[in-house]
């Protein structure tokens, strides 16, 4: 790709452009925001000849991403999105999300790399740009076909990358750019990607400690040393009645009445120790609590990295073992809720609660024996059944009565255990419907009257017409099948992408 100087633009005193070569105006963008483009310009000067930025396009917690226009040697405009690494990211982390983009991207619905821009310590990466709408905006209007050819082409690109050993750990719809119009797909974003044992990728093998003695990067050859990052699950310790300091896990979990169900995690390697120093004995092992013995245990060091209610089972559990599985676990869990008509579909302050919401979809038994296959041990007070998926999904999408008439998928019986999940359901994870019924949630019959009863009936009648046309009344039972291949508890077990694009769901594709 040939690129020409085409900002010819000044900023004003007060940080707008107010020029440019082509003599027009640019949209007036938030002040924030033009700061943010001034200060860009500022730190990489060598953006200034190419590109003209036009907005803030995104902003994560590692980087930041704009708009840029580039006039082309023959003559054309185009838009390509510039994703600023924010300074603190070490050296070999940033060359290895280049190695990922410039050798697996840019194919099978993958993203590339067009150049990439470097300033002292500041890193800009140019990619194509691609229109898209984030999938709580279009989720309600989405139909099955749609929904089927979305999650085809996320596993053909997960496929492609597992191919070469990149474990991308944080698969989720806005890392998977999807634009309506013209049915194209992008996966974006390999910041936080790690490799398996046989990587392809050389400098995901620094960042996994695959390799003794890293590989030097941008000639720095004093900054390439890759320490393991500290827990990220600290929490406060507290004082006891004893006037003992102790961690919060040490203490008794509440009633099932008053919170989520108590899980517990460690690894089956790590055997109660019945005799401690000071002949201590740890006493918490099969209940529903843990000591401060046991607290006082070195922490395992897992990787953790992705985006909560998307990490599967075996990053919750600091499993050290993880594999290609969790970006499929993290597909079916945007599958369940591209089915479901919920997103996003689990959202969990914490590993043990988000643990015990996959227990209640799951099932407590089948999560206990999965765990136990890849050396941890959980505990749940009491037993969970696992959900029909289908009856799961057509219930939160209103084609079939909830048990208590209320947006829960949970049965009766388990409506007091699990009070806490489904308020967290109800309150933050809205039904998206289009017209009549966007953004409400199924409402209880007995806190309106007689005409708001039959404006409802109506209103419903309507959506499941509506839902009709877009073929959710015709959900094949092979969707639902892939699903529960996708969502398997063992990653041992779990389905592959590879093998998950040879569903009978995708015959015809």
């Amino acid at each position: 790709m040939e690129m020409t100087p085409v900002c010819t633009e000044r900023i004003g005193t007060d940080g707008c452009i107010i020029g440019s070569d082509r003599g027009h105006r640019r949209s007036k963008v938030p002040r924030d925001v033009e700061i943010d483009i001034e200060f860009l310009y500022k730190v990489v000067p060598q953006l200034a000849k190419v590109f003209r930025i036009i907005d803030k396009i995104g902003e994560g917690t590692f980087s930041s991403v704009y708009l840029g226009e580039a006039q082309m040697r023959d003559g054309r405009r185009e838009m390509f999105a510039l994703k600023h690494l924010i300074p603190t990211s070490h050296p070999t982390r940033i060359a290895a999300e280049l190695q990922c983009l410039t050798v697996a991207g840019g194919k099978e619905n993958v993203m590339g790399v067009t150049y990439c821009f470097r300033k002292d310590d500041h890193v800009v990466i140019v990619m194509p740009y691609m229109e898209h709408r984030a999938i709580v905006e279009i989720i309600g209007s989405m139909s099955f076909e749609e929904v089927r050819l979305y999650i085809y082409h996320l596993l053909k690109a997960l496929r492609h990358i597992h191919q070469f050993g990149i474990i991308h750990r944080d698969i989720k719809p806005n890392n998977f750019l999807y634009n309506r119009s013209s049915k194209m797909y992008a996966l974006v974003d390999f910041g936080l990607a790690q490799g398996t044992a046989d990587t392809q990728i050389e400098l995901l093998k620094d960042l996994t400690g695959l390799r003794k003695v890293p590989r030097p990067v941008f000639g720095e050859r004093n900054l390439n040393s890759c320490t393991p990052a500290p827990s990220t699950t600290k929490q406060a310790a507290i004082k006891t009645e004893s006037g003992k300091t102790e961690e919060p896990a040490s203490r008794r979990y509440p009633s099932a009445s008053r919170g989520p169900l108590p899980v517990r995690s460690q690894s089956s390697s790590q055997k109660p120790q019945r005799a401690m120093q000071q002949g201590l004995t740890c006493n918490c092992y099969q209940t529903d609590r843990v000591c401060n013995i046991c607290m006082s245990r070195k922490q395992q060091v897992a990787p953790r990295a992705g985006t909560p209610g998307f990490r599967a089972p075996e990053v919750l559990t600091k499993c050290p073992n993880q594999g290609t599985a969790i970006d499929v676990w993290s597909a079916g869990v945007i599958l369940l809720s591209l089915l479901s008509g919920r997103y996003p579909f689990f959202k969990a302050s914490d590993d043990l609660i988000a643990l015990t919401q996959i227990m209640t979809i799951r099932g407590s038994r089948e999560t206990i024996q999965a765990a136990k296959a890849f050396g941890k041990a959980v505990v749940c007070s009491r037993e969970l059944p696992r959900q029909d998926l289908r009856t799961l999904c057509e219930t939160l999408r209103g084609r079939r009565p909830s048990p208590d008439d209320e947006v829960t998928p949970l049965p009766e019986a388990n409506k007091d255990s699990t009070a806490t999940h489904r308020h967290e359901i109800q309150d933050n994870t809205p039904t998206h419907r289009p017209a009549n019924g966007a953004g409400q949630t199924f409402p209880n019959h007995q806190e309106h009257s007689q005409t708001n009863e039959l404006t409802k009936h109506d209103s419903e009648s309507d959506y499941k017409a509506e839902e009709d046309e877009r073929g959710w009344d015709r959900v094949p039972d092979e969707a639902y099948d892939l699903l529960d291949q996708l969502l398997d508890l063992n990653p041992a077990t779990r389905i592959t992408a590879a093998q998950a694009l040879q569903h009978p769901l995708f015959t015809d594709l």
